[in-house]
C-alpha cells in the first residue's frame, strides 16, 4: 500500500505509454538514416521493403507466443522471466545476464553514436562541440529521467517519437506526391528481386532494425493493466514498425529509382535520406532530419537504459546481482539505483573510448551497438523457444499461440542469428579481429550464468527455486511448496 501522498506502485502506464517506450527503443528516424542505405547497398537493393515485411510478420508470430509468457508472468521480467517459464531456471539466469550485458551494450552504442552525430549536425551550422560534451549531455539528461517515474520518460519519448515519424512522414508524402504511384514500384514485391542475390543481408538489416520492440515485457509493475497493454503494445509496435519501415523504404526506391538505388546508397550511404530531404521538403526539411537525428539516438538511448535497469532490477531481487540494485524510490517508484549504476556504467565505457582517442562511431558505437543487437535477436529466438518448451512441459493453450506462431518466429529469429553471426563484420563496419571475436561474449556469459544456477541449486536450494517465479500467473512445472507465499512479493 502506499501512502496518501505518494503514488501507487502501479498503474501510471497504459498501452499507448508502454507503445511510445518501445517504439522510441527500436528509433524509426535512426533505422532509416543509418541501416536502410546499408540495406539497399549491401544487400538486395530494391527488394528492402520486402525484407521489412517478412521481419514483420516473422516477429508478429514471435509476438504472439510471447504474449502468453507475458500474460503468465504478470507482463514484467522480459526474457528472463519468459525463459524461466518455459526452459527452467538455468537457461533463465543465462538469458537474464545476457539480457543485462546486451542491454548495457547497446545503450553504450548508442550513447557514443548520440555524440558523434550531435556533433556533426552541429558542425554543419557552425557551432563546433566536441562529440564528448554532446555525449555528456545526452547521459545526464538520460540520468535525470532514468532515475524519476518512467511516465515522465514515457512522455518525453511520445514527443520525440512524434517529432522523428513526423517529419519521415512529410518525406513519404512529398515523394508520394511528386511521383505519384511511380513512387510505389510493385518490382520492389518480385519474388526474383525480394529473394534474389543479397537477400539474407537485407534481411538481417531488417531484423536488427526492430531491436528493442519486445521491451513491454520489462514494464508490467508499471502498467495499468499488464497482462492486457503488455501484449497489445508489443503487437503495435511490430506492426507500426514493420508498416512504416517497409513504407518509407519502398518509396525511397521509387525516388531514387529501383535500377539506380543500390549504386546510389553505396555511394551516399547514411547521406542518402538528407539529400532526399533536402530534394523533397528543401533546406528546411533536410536540416529537420538532422536534428530529429539526433532526438531519436536520445529516444532510443533514454529508451534501452530504462530496458537495462530494469533488467538489473530484476536480477537484483532474485539475487543474481546486488540487492541494492532492486531498490524502488519512494516517491518515483522507478528503479533508481540501478538506473544511477547503469548511467555510471555508460559513462564510464564512453569515457575510457574518448581517452584512448578512439572513434566515437567507428569504434564505440559499431562494436558495442552490434554486440547487443546480436545479443538481442538471439534473446528473442531464445524466447520463442521457451513458449514451445512450456507446451512441451504441459503448460497446454491454444495450437496457434503455443505451438505455430512461435516455432515459425523461432525459425525466423534463429535464421536472423546467423545472419548477424555471420556478416557481423558487416553490420559493425570493421575489420578489426577483436571486434569480429565479440560475439563469443554472448555465449561466455551465459555459460557463466548456467554454471551460476548449478552452483545456486547445489549451495543454496531455496533460492534456486524462487529464480524467475516470483510473477507466475500459475506455477511452473513440479513447483516447491515453499514459494506458495512468495511468487507475488
Amino acid at each position: 500500500m502506499s501512502t496518501s501522498g505518494s503514488p501507487p506502485p502501479t498503474g501510471r502506464l497504459g498501452t499507448r505509454h508502454i507503445l511510445f517506450l518501445i517504439v522510441a527503443a527500436a528509433a524509426p528516424l535512426s533505422a532509416m538514416v543509418g541501416t536502410v542505405p546499408l540495406a539497399f547497398a549491401f544487400g538486395d537493393g530494391p527488394g528492402v521493403p520486402a525484407a521489412f515485411l517478412f521481419a514483420g510478420v516473422t516477429l508478429l508470430c514471435f509476438s504472439v507466443g510471447y504474449a502468453v509468457s507475458a500474460r503468465r508472468t504478470g507482463g514484467s521480467g522480459g526474457f528472463y522471466a519468459s525463459v524461466a517459464d518455459g526452459l527452467g531456471r538455468p537457461p533463465a539466469v543465462a538469458a537474464g545476464y545476457v539480457a543485462l550485458l546486451s542491454y548495457n551494450c547497446a545503450t553504450i552504442g548508442l550513447a557514443g553514436a548520440l555524440g558523434y552525430f550531435t556533433h556533426l549536425v552541429l558542425a554543419a551550422h557552425g557551432l563546433t562541440v566536441p562529440w564528448e560534451w554532446c555525449a555528456a549531455v545526452g547521459l545526464v539528461l538520460t540520468a535525470v529521467l532514468g532515475y524519476r517515474e518512467i511516465a515522465l520518460s514515457a512522455r518525453v519519448l511520445a514527443l520525440l517519437m512524434l517529432g522523428e515519424i513526423g517529419v519521415l512522414a512529410a518525406l513519404d508524402i512529398a515523394i508520394l506526391a511528386r511521383h505519384g504511384v511511380h513512387a510505389l514500384p510493385t518490382a520492389s514485391f518480385s519474388p526474383h528481386i525480394a529473394a534474389g542475390h543479397g537477400s539474407g543481408v537485407s534481411l538481417m538489416f531488417a531484423f536488427v532494425s526492430f531491436i528493442g520492440f519486445e521491451s513491454a515485457a520489462l514494464y508490467g509493475k508499471e502498467a495499468k493493466d499488464p497482462r492486457r497493454s503488455v501484449p497489445r503494445a508489443t503487437y503495435a509496435a511490430v506492426v507500426l514498425i514493420a508498416g512504416f519501415y517497409a513504407l518509407t523504404s519502398w518509396l525511397a526506391v521509387g525516388a531514387v529509382g529501383g535500377d539506380r538505388v543500390r549504386e546510389v546508397a553505396g555511394k551516399q550511404m547514411g547521406d542518402l535520406f538528407f539529400v532526399l530531404g533536402d530534394d523533397f521538403l528543401g533546406k528546411a526539411g533536410s536540416t529537420g532530419l538532422q536534428i530529429l537525428l539526433c532526438t531519436s539516438l536520445f529516444a532510443a538511448t533514454l529508451a534501452l537504459h530504462s530496458a537495462a535497469n530494469r533488467y538489473a532490477q530484476v536480477l537484483a531481487e532474485d539475487g543474481l546481482l546486488p540487492g541494492a540494485l532492486a531498490a524502488e524510490h519512494r516517491r518515483h517508484r522507478s528503479p533508481h539505483r540501478a538506473s544511477l549504476a547503469q548511467s555510471a556504467l555508460t559513462a564510464l565505457v564512453v569515457a575510457a573510448f574518448a581517452a584512448a582517442g578512439l572513434d566515437p562511431y567507428a569504434d564505440l558505437t559499431t562494436s558495442m551497438l552490434g554486440l547487443g543487437t546480436l545479443g538481442i535477436v538471439a534473446l528473442q529466438a531464445l524466447a520463442a523457444l521457451s513458449v514451445l518448451g512450456l507446451r512441451l512441459r504441459g503448460g497446454g493453450g491454444h495450437w496457434w499461440r503455443t505451438a505455430v506462431a512461435p516455432l515459425l518466429g523461432f525459425a525466423g529469429l534463429a535464421a536472423s542469428v546467423w545472419l548477424v553471426v555471420g556478416n557481423f563484420d558487416m553490420l559493425t563496419g570493421s575489420p578489426s579481429r577483436v571486434i569480429a571475436a565479440l560475439p563469443w561474449l554472448l555465449p561466455l556469459v551465459a555459460l557463466g550464468g548456467l554454471a551460476y544456477a548449478t552452483r545456486l541449486r547445489a549451495a543454496h536450494p531455496l533460492r534456486y527455486r524462487q529464480l524467475g517465479t516470483r510473477h507466475l500467473d500459475s506455477p511452473a512445472p513440479a513447483p516447491a511448496p515453499a514459494l506458495t507465499g512468495d511468487r507475488h512479493a
